[in-house]
């Protein structure tokens, strides 16, 4: 008798593998719509078997909306060898390019987990601290002094570029993606040029409209 052999998986090995299905399937739908009952279809595996590796449902969302942060914030990392412009630049790139080629994911990170998961928010929260810190690493790596309003204004300029990179127009991917390609150079200079401004407007005193 022949047949084909069936390669069976470490745990390790079958909890990578069910993530990555729920990475794959986020990129086509909210969390709100992610089925464990797809992720087992799928992956081959009875619904039950998939709680063998996961306590539940909300297990399984936390695991996979924290490899989808882990890949964001990776992508983001700049080369610490670099100096400071040019980390700054590889920073904003990281940032951009990610977003324009996972938009799908990262609108359901940040605009549907965030809002109806609260069993992931801590996550998401981690990971806005992590690119917060990084624009503070920026600012000490250009030789600039400590802000006050550094932390307050470093989120509220993160929050500014999220909808920016969001909502900028990709442009239609002719000829090479040449237009797809022109867009994201300008969303990078248009994300540098507002950090450049922040950094300005952080070393100015406040001062309160006339009345």
């Amino acid at each position: 008798m022949s047949g084909k052999r069936v390669t069976r998986l470490t745990p390790e090995q079958r909890k990578e593998q069910l993530v990555g299905i729920g990475l794959e399937m986020l990129a086509e739908r909210s969390l709100d719509e992610l089925s464990t009952d797809e992720v087992a279809r799928r992956a081959g595996i009875s619904r039950g078997l998939l709680f063998h590796y996961f306590d539940s449902k909300r297990d399984f969302f936390r695991a996979v909306v924290r490899a989808a942060c882990d890949r964001f914030t990776a992508a983001t990392a700049p080369d610490p060898a670099l100096d400071p412009v040019p980390w700054m630049r590889e920073f904003i790139a990281g940032f951009v390019s990610y977003v324009m080629t996972h938009r799908q994911v990262y609108l359901a990170l940040v605009r549907g987990a965030a809002g109806s998961h609260p069993a992931v928010t801590d996550i998401l929260d981690e990971t806005r601290e992590t690119l917060a810190r990084r624009v503070c690493e920026g600012r000490r790596r250009l030789g600039m002094p400590p802000a006050p309003r550094l932390e307050p204004a470093t989120r509220a300029w993160m929050a500014f570029v999220e909808e920016a990179v969001l909502s900028w127009p990709t442009g239609e991917a002719g000829a090479g993606g040449k237009a797809a390609h022109d867009s994201r150079d300008e969303l990078c200079a248009f994300v540098e040029s507002s950090f450049v401004r922040f950094l300005d407007m952080l070393d100015r005193p406040a001062a309160l409209a006339p009345r």
